[in-house]
């Protein structure tokens, strides 16, 4: 199902109460992998109750059956009043999206840097416990470890892009050059997340051995993290609210 079959099914299933449907991550930025990547969106619906629940029920079933993931719901109220709680996710949506329906309401949206700071720090530190307990049942397994790398990285380079808005109002839509650019601020080594990178591209078998990656791969990651627990945001004119 593409994302323009979706909106019509949702055009169908909230007549009245449809207000936007937006297309964002990895197919807005430009960096969609047939076959790897799914496609993100969000709707918004007034109200958005049970009713409203129970008539999208069919047609997410059938969005999610065909590779993607289940799409985000807000009222429009609650979007506009969620930028604290979600910074890093309406920050790349700001950045990287296509209105397939309705009013662009992401447009008006501002950051509060430090807010997203304070989401970056707990996202990056939960991923490294996440990743260390993974490590320990992959049982040294080097596919499994290969595997984990490549599950784990593409939301690892969503929160870099976020780290790098730590440092610079203009920042790179793709993953790899955000990554890039990071790298020119924090004294840490790019090269894992692109040797990772390329097992998302071809068979986790070519990486041997994985154990040396990702240990690699964790240390990198963890220099990141020190560098935002560090980082005192400095004083600027505006929040992070560019197109």
């Amino acid at each position: 199902m593409t994302p323009e079959q979706f909106v019509e099914r949702l055009k169908v299933a909230l007549p009245a109460g449809l207000k936007s449907v937006v297309l964002y991550g990895s197919a807005a930025a430009g960096d969609f992998l047939p076959g790897k990547s799914d496609y993100n969106v969000v709707i918004v619906s007034d109200p958005l109750g049970l009713p409203e629940l129970d008539a999208l029920a069919g047609p997410v079933a059938d969005w999610t059956r065909s590779g993607n993931e289940a799409p985000l719901l807000f009222t429009s109220g609650q979007l506009a009043t969620s930028a604290d709680a979600f910074p890093i996710e309406l920050a790349d949506m700001r950045q990287s999206r296509k209105t397939l329906f309705g009013k662009d309401l992401l447009a008006g949206i501002e950051i509060n840097p430090a807010h997203l700071r304070l989401q970056l720090e707990r996202e990056l530190k939960g991923k490294l416990l996440s990743l260390r307990r993974r490590y320990l049942q992959a049982m040294g397994d080097n596919q499994r470890l290969a595997n984990l790398m490549a599950a784990s990285l593409s939301t690892i380079l969503v929160l870099f892009r976020a780290a790098l808005r730590l440092f610079q109002l203009e920042v790179p839509s793709t993953k790899i050059e955000a990554l890039s650019a990071l790298a020119r601020h924090i004294p840490f080594d790019p090269q894992p997340f692109r040797r990772v990178y390329a097992l998302k591209e071809g068979p986790a078998a070519n990486v041997a051995p994985a154990k040396e990656l990702f240990a690699d791969y964790l240390r990198n990651i963890e220099i990141v993290i020190e560098a935002v627990d560090r980082h005192i945001y400095p004083n600027r004119p505006r929040s992070i609210d560019h197109e």
